[in-house]
Formats: C-alpha cells, structure tokens, sequence
C-alpha cells in the first residue's frame, strides 16, 4: 500500500493528466454538459435563493445540481489529495525563480517554499494591506471577470478550447495576458 501511495504521490506526468480530462470532457459531451466552475457558484447562488433577486439566477435546480455534486467532488478530492497524497519534499523550483520570488518577500530566510507559502496563505498575511488586496481586490477581479467573459478560466480553457469556440480562444489569451502583466507589474507594487 505505501508503494501505491508513493506512486500517486509524484505528479502526474501530461500523458496520464491528459487523457483522464479528455476522458472526464467526452463523458460530459456524451451526458450533454459543459465544464466550468463559474457555472457551479451560479447554481449555487440560486440554491440559496438568488432567484429571488436577479433573473439571472432563476435556475432549473433539478438540471444543474449536477454541478453541486462536482464542486463537492473537487473539495472532497482536494482534502483526499491533501490528506493523504501529499508529497512532503520541498517544491523543487528553478534557482532564478527562487530568488525572484524572494526579492519580492514570497520566501523568508526561516521557511521553505511549499505550493502555498505561508508568507502569502495564512492568516497574517490575509489581515495585512497586501493579503487584502490580493484576497478581496483580487476575488472580486476574477469573479466580475468570470461574469463578464462568459465563463472561468477552466470553462473557456477546458470545454471552450476542446470545442474550438473562437470566444474561448480569446478569452483564454486574455487569461495569459493578464496573468503576464499582473506578474511582472502589479505583483512587485503590492509586494
């Protein structure tokens, strides 16, 4: 058993990750639905009566509580993967990104970066000027920008893509993009 779990413990190389999402995009083709996690909070905003105040989120709950179940799958698998597979070895980055980040104040001289260094993700961090801004400025960025470019980055960069939608191409390069910039322009003001 500790073999297997060190096994699925490494990450998983393009060749097995790839396939199992073609095979998760042809069974939701087949089952005549689209992959998104933006859709999911909708549905979620009209379970808890949204409906009541903007048409928008007047839903079928009986058609899209399939959503419900896929969101509580990703938060279920992410405490599995968590819990369970988590690799305790230290994130192997490149040297020049290591002293990027430092220069920026991601990594202290005390702590070893892991895939959520505690000077971004924890609770300090959230209550500084900083970690507001990324948390709450940010938060709300990616959901006014999810609403307004017709899905997430997973909809448009997974379904979108693999059904050759033109809209999808565009919005995933304005993903990229404004990824790119936030990087090297605004990360370094807030930090």
């Amino acid at each position: 058993m500790n073999a297997l779990l060190d096994i699925v413990s490494q990450p998983w190389a393009w060749y097995v990750a790839g396939p199992m999402i073609a095979l998760v995009m042809f069974t939701l083709f087949y089952l005549g639905r689209t992959f998104g996690v933006s859709s999911t909070m909708r549905t979620a905003c009209s379970l808890a009566g949204g409906g009541r105040c903007n048409a928008f989120f007047d839903l079928d709950l009986r058609e899209h509580r399939w959503n419900l179940v896929f969101i509580l799958g990703a938060v279920v698998g992410g405490l599995l993967a968590s819990t369970f597979l988590s690799n305790p070895e230290p994130l192997a980055l490149a040297v020049k990104t290591q002293a990027e980040l430092a220069s920026l104040g991601v990594i202290g001289a005390d702590e070893t970066l892991g895939l959520m260094p505690t000077s971004l993700f924890s609770w300090d961090a959230l209550f500084s000027l900083p970690g507001l801004m990324a948390m709450v400025v940010g938060g709300f960025l990616v959901g006014f920008g999810a609403r307004y470019a017709g899905g997430c980055t997973s909809g448009h960069g997974i379904t979108g893509l693999s059904t050759m939608q033109w809209p999808s191409l565009l919005a995933v390069s304005g993903f990229f993009v404004g990824g790119l910039l936030t990087t090297h322009f605004v990360l370094p003001i807030i930090f």
